[in-house]
């Protein structure tokens, strides 16, 4: 009988401890997403303590949407009354920014300090037409998806020639959300041009991961760019790091880290 009762405060305490292990990490994995975005670490840190490690990562960065909102409230109120605050803004801008108030009052919205967002168009159309098919909508997904976090700087890149007809052997759906989203300043065509009856294009990829990287952003795509990896050791370590792939659950862009 003693044994037993020994055995199995073994047994919980083991499964206690894996329980903790496994919100360590969710805990860890949620607040390096967050970083990685942009957002301050005493943020994240507040939200995650509030909704707790297991809490899902779209109910965190709205949490932070939220926080961020009320401290530029906030900030906007003392402004008039505060003259000249200096707040530490932590050891890097691009690291960890927060909205505070800096020199002369200027209010610093958090929305400005996220990482610029850089869509592979192509990628993401395609994911969200399950392969069979170029689906524009799922761009649309992804990019009010991240407007909805609070970015601000997003670009979107495509090939030219997808502003083509639709065709049996290149299928398109809701086409118009090109335009739409390049009028708006978001979407970028890729150049491309026919020659000979041939359709030359350019090597889009190359312009995603060079404006990634020139803007210190982040990739959203679900490829790994394996071959311009191997191009540029700098592009690599970048691409290591900055790379967030994506799934859709039904019809919504879910992000992974």
């Amino acid at each position: 009988m003693i044994t037993y009762f020994i055995d199995s405060s073994i047994t919980q305490d083991s499964k206690l401890e894996e329980s903790k292990t496994s919100l360590d990490k969710e805990y860890q994995a949620k607040m390096d997403f967050a970083l990685k975005l942009g957002y301050a670490g005493d943020q994240i840190q507040a939200v995650l303590n509030k909704l707790g490690a297991d809490a899902l990562i779209n109910d965190v960065l709205a949490e932070l949407v939220r926080l961020g909102n009320k401290s530029e409230s906030e900030g906007q109120g003392s402004a008039s009354t505060t003259t000249s605050t200096l707040v530490p803004r932590g050891p890097c801008a691009k690291e960890i920014t927060s909205p505070e108030l800096s020199l002369e009052d200027e209010v610093v919205d958090n929305s400005d300090n996220l990482r610029p967002i850089v869509i592979d168009g192509s990628n993401v159309a395609m994911s969200h037409g399950n392969k069979e098919g170029f689906s524009c909508r799922g761009i649309q997904l992804a990019v009010d998806w991240f407007l909805e976090k609070g970015h601000k700087d997003i670009t979107v890149f495509v090939p030219a020639w997808r502003k083509e007809q639709s065709r049996p052997d290149a299928p398109i759906t809701d086409q118009e959300i090109l335009r739409k989203l390049e009028k708006e300043k978001i979407l970028v065509f890729t150049p491309s041009r026919r020659v000979q009856g041939r359709r030359v294009v350019c090597y889009d990829d190359r312009f995603i991961v060079k404006l990634a990287f020139d803007s210190d952003g982040i990739i959203v795509s679900n490829d790994n760019y394996r071959d311009l990896q191997n191009e540029k050791p700098e592009w690599k370590k970048f691409i290591e790091e900055r790379l967030l792939m994506y799934s859709f659950v039904n019809d919504k862009k879910v992000a992974h880290g």
